[in-house]
Order: structure tokens, then C-alpha cells, then sequence
């Protein structure tokens, strides 16, 4: 008999005001896994969670843990009693109870506490803290003693809200790697929301796209970058240079070659996207024209209106010959042509993505 998933979503709904915040949303959450609810603010991921945590009450739904209903529409058990653990933005510590009496909050009072404390404080690497007060504390190390406070009653499941917002960019990723192996550790299911793609990537073993409080697009993070959806999806992982054209007889012709589009009636408008490191540049020919690979298709040529160091990269910006769009390369290490160099650009049509146009 198969293991039911430590948490399970089915079909939850909600609405505010008349306005459907949560939207038939479904998602499970298998023990020791971390799955990212990812989308923009305002998208119906943090009231998700807080039906989850037993904050909000769904309109229509269910929520079940290890296989038992723990809410529906009619029927919800107390949030104390839900087994799940709550980690929120601002991390929430009490400023006159030391790092210890912290973590130790939520644990009933008995003779393994304080080894328990000494455990969590160990893992999220503050041992001989235990004694100190979140105001002595940077923001970093006030994040680990949250993460270990939450992990602290051996929660089934932890619910993180934007957990490492309140961070600089450099701690972010040393501290959302540190956190990553402790839920690893510790087992726990963890459904994780933020609104930051590169977080999704670095932290979840599955991603739910969420948009207008609907799940648009579940799965791994590479799968889920490298066949998006639709061009908004594609959009929100990276930045998409597009380009525009019509089917007629299953083919879309453009500057860079056709393009097969089966299953598109003819007169339908398309966008072929590509992301900047897949749009090649031909350094050698000059205005010649290149020879390029099958995969590369025809060659199209654009006049260069801006070039910029990122540090480990280069972006420079085209305005193309054929149409005056503007589209943009991403080239390894240092590349900086002056404005008004004309040069030719190749596309890895294996990286492209071919979606019927909305508008």
C-alpha cells in the first residue's frame, strides 16, 4: 500500500469581499519534501497558506495529513492540533525571553527540553547561544533560532512565508542553504511560499505556479523553467526576448528560419520566446552572414544599442534589421561591442517556446 502524502490539498477554495482570493487549489506534499508555492504578490499563496495553518476557514475544499481530513467546509480541527508549524516573515521572536526559552515555547514542560533545544541550536549551527536575546542577535542568526523554535514540537508539516525577505541578498542564499539541510534532517514536509523565482529553484523539490489564486503549473524546478506553461510563466522565471509571426501550413516564418507550430490553425498569431543565453552572437563574420548548425536555423542581423558588465556576464541589447525590435543576448564574461555595431544572431531553437498569442 502506497504512503498518502504528509499533507494534501484538494480543491481548496476562498473568497474576501466577493473576490475569489483561492481558487480550486490542490497540492501534496510527500514527507521530508519541500514544495515552493511560487507567484506574485497578491496571487492567493499566503491566504493558501494560512487555510492550511488553520488562520482562515476555506469557503469549499479539504485539507488532509497523513491521510486524516483535518478541515473541509464544515469541519476544522484547532490549529494547536494540526501538527503543523508555522515560520512567518518577520520571524516573530519574543524580545524579553532569551534564544532558549525561544525555541522551547512551544515544547511542554519535561526533562528533554533542554536536550532538545540543545539539539535544534546545534543543527541550525548557534550552540553557546542559548542564553543570548533576539536584540543581541543578527538578522541572520534571528532566522535560524525561528527556524529552530518552529521545528521544535517535531511539527509534520512546517509552513514557511517568506521566510528570508528580511535578508540581505549575500546571507540569503548561506542561510536558505543552512535551512534546506536542517528540514532535510529533520524530515519535515514543508510547503514554502515566496514570490522569488531563484528561491524556488535553489530550495523546492517541486514548484506550484500560482496566478489569480489558481495553480497554473505544477512540477521539479527544472521542468517547470524549461517547458513553461504559457509566455506569462515563461516570463516570470527569466527574462524572454519574443518574436512575433503567423502559422500557415503547421510553419511559422520568421528572420531566424521557420519554425514548426503544428496544431495551430493557419492565420494564427504566435510568439516564438528564447531566453538572452540562448540567443547566440557570431563574433567572426562581421556583416557576412554565418553558417549556422541545423539547430541554429537562419541567421538574422541586428545593430547593437547597448552593451553592459554584469560581473560574470555581458548583456547587450539589439535593435533587429528585420522588424526595429529590440532583443537581448546574454554573453559569458566580458563582451561589450560599441553602439551601432552591426552583428548577426543565431537562435537555439531547441530553447525556444512557441505560444498562441493572447492579445
Amino acid at each position: 500500500m502506497s504512503q498518502p502524502p504528509r499533507l494534501r490539498v484538494s480543491h481548496l477554495a476562498k473568497s474576501f469581499d466577493g473576490r475569489r482570493v483561492v481558487d480550486d487549489v490542490s497540492l501534496s506534499v510527500m514527507p521530508g519534501q519541500v514544495t515552493c508555492l511560487l507567484g506574485p504578490s497578491g496571487c492567493g499563496k499566503s491566504t493558501t497558506l494560512r487555510i492550511i495553518a488553520g488562520v482562515d476557514a476555506p469557503d469549499a475544499g479539504k485539507i488532509e495529513v497523513d491521510g486524516a481530513l483535518i478541515c473541509d467546509a464544515d469541519r476544522s480541527v484547532p490549529p494547536e492540533d494540526r501538527s503543523i508549524g508555522l515560520m512567518f516573515q518577520d520571524f516573530a521572536l519574543f524580545p524579553h525571553l532569551t534564544v532558549a526559552r525561544n525555541v522551547a515555547f512551544g515544547l511542554a514542560r519535561g526533562a528533554g527540553v533542554a536536550a532538545r533545544v540543545e539539539e535544534l541550536l546545534a543543527k541550525v549551527d548557534l550552540p553557546g547561544y542559548a542564553d543570548r536575546y533576539p536584540h543581541e542577535l543578527s538578522g541572520g542568526e534571528q532566522q535560524r533560532v525561528a527556524l529552530a523554535r518552529a521545528l521544535a514540537p517535531q511539527p509534520r508539516i512546517l509552513l514557511m512565508d517568506e521566510p528570508f525577505s528580511g535578508l540581505d541578498d549575500r546571507l540569503r542564499d548561506e542561510i536558505r542553504d543552512q535551512t534546506l539541510d536542517v528540514l532535510k534532517a529533520e524530515g519535515t514536509a514543508v510547503l514554502l511560499v515566496t514570490h522569488e523565482p531563484q528561491e524556488a529553484m535553489r530550495m523546492a523539490d517541486e514548484i506550484a505556479l500560482m496566478r489569480h489564486g489558481r495553480i497554473v503549473q505544477r512540477g521539479a524546478p527544472y521542468n517547470i523553467y524549461n517547458t513553461p506553461v504559457d509566455l506569462e510563466a515563461a516570463f516570470f522565471f527569466s527574462d524572454i526576448n519574443v518574436i512575433e509571426g503567423e502559422v500557415h501550413g503547421a510553419l511559422t516564418e520568421t528572420p531566424f528560419g521557420q519554425f514548426l507550430t503544428p496544431g495551430l490553425a493557419d492565420g494564427t498569431r504566435v510568439d516564438i520566446c528564447i531566453r538572452p543565453q540562448h540567443l547566440r552572437i557570431d563574433f567572426d563574420r562581421g556583416g557576412r552572414g554565418p553558417h549556422p548548425t541545423p539547430s541554429e536555423g537562419t541567421a538574422a542581423r541586428g545593430t547593437v544599442q547597448r552593451a553592459r558588465f554584469m560581473g560574470s556576464e555581458s548583456l547587450v541589447e539589439f535593435r533587429m534589421d528585420h522588424d526595429a525590435t529590440i532583443l537581448t543576448a546574454k554573453v559569458p564574461s566580458v563582451f561589450l561591442p560599441k553602439p551601432g555595431t552591426p552583428l548577426w544572431l543565431m537562435l537555439r531553437r531547441d530553447r525556444c517556446f512557441v505560444f498562441p498569442r493572447t492579445a
